[in-house]
């Protein structure tokens, strides 16, 4: 190993833990999702940082999605699969497949990689201690989406428990309302509004992309002012737009920042944790 590679791995390895110092104690919420979820080597991975996290004292809290694993189930079963402005219409019989599937399924494939690695996870949805109070979403486009639904509240008091017992909790994006109806909800909001709840110091973002693009290169930094720019010139559009406005609620609303990292990228987590340069979009009030 030549002198200069060697000095390389020292300043990585200085700079990596005075960042392991200051996020000792901090709360860290994760949004899981993309490919990161369906190739076999990135769960793997995902699984070990995460623990390793958990191990160099941060308080990891995970929000997993799984739309296209529960579009699969549906197909499967010959029910209807349907979407209206990217939001699915979801049926008494969809509801039933969208929650075995997320909160069943996915969740504890989730444990299960995590338990492998000797974490605690523990699964729950937000119907689970009161965690998530949902609401019927109103028709998109004169179109009753059926069971779909959004975060009335969050009550993070399930999450303080197992956090300090360092337990890992890994949610599902499912919500009771008032009325004692299951809803389906959007996990980046879901993410949003419980790394609000619990005062997260940050709030990551896993998607198939490096981060937010503009003219084809990579934002490593943004404000509040400059993503609503982006999102009304629909250079954020698509499926960015729910993440970007989950970010802007995030940091609006007291966590000190949030990422969108690429985790199709072994490790990305890490990465963008611990060194200064980082690997996706950090974004800041």
């Amino acid at each position: 190993m030549d002198k200069a590679s060697n000095e390389e791995k020292k300043n990585l390895l200085i700079e990596a833990l005075s960042y392991i110092q200051k996020f000792q104690g901090k709360i860290i919420v994760i949004k899981y999702g993309g490919a990161a979820m369906i190739e076999e080597e990135l769960k793997v991975h995902f699984a070990r940082d995460i623990v390793l996290l958990q191990s160099l004292g941060m308080c990891p809290v995970i929000v997993h999605g799984g739309g296209p694993e529960v579009s699969r189930a549906m197909e499967q079963l010959g029910q209807e699969v349907s979407f209206i402005d990217g939001l699915r219409v979801t049926s008494a019989e969809n509801i039933k497949v969208a929650e075995m599937v997320l909160s069943g399924t996915i969740n504890k494939e989730i444990i299960a990689h995590l338990n492998t690695f000797d974490g605690k996870a523990v699964g729950l949805s937000g119907k689970d201690g009161h965690l998530i109070e949902a609401y019927k979403k109103a028709p998109v486009s004169g179109v009753d989406l059926g069971y779909v639904g959004g975060v009335k509240s969050t009550n993070p008091e399930i999450l303080h428990v197992l956090l300090r017992e360092k337990f890992l909790p890994v949610v599902s994006p499912i919500g009771l309302g008032k009325d004692g109806v299951t809803y389906n909800l959007n996990a980046d909001t879901v993410a949003s509004s419980i790394a609000v709840a619990l005062k997260a110091d940050k709030i990551i973002f896993m998607t198939d992309v490096d981060g937010i693009m503009v003219d084809g290169k990579l934002q490593s930094e943004l404000n509040s002012e400059e993503v609503k720019k982006l999102i009304k010139k629909q250079v954020i559009r698509g499926g960015m737009v729910p993440k970007a406005e989950a970010i802007l609620t995030s940091v609006a609303s007291g966590v000190r920042a949030a990422y969108i990292i690429n985790g199709t990228d072994p490790h990305s987590v890490i990465a963008e944790l611990f060194t200064d340069k980082g690997t996706g979009t950090k974004v800041v009030l």
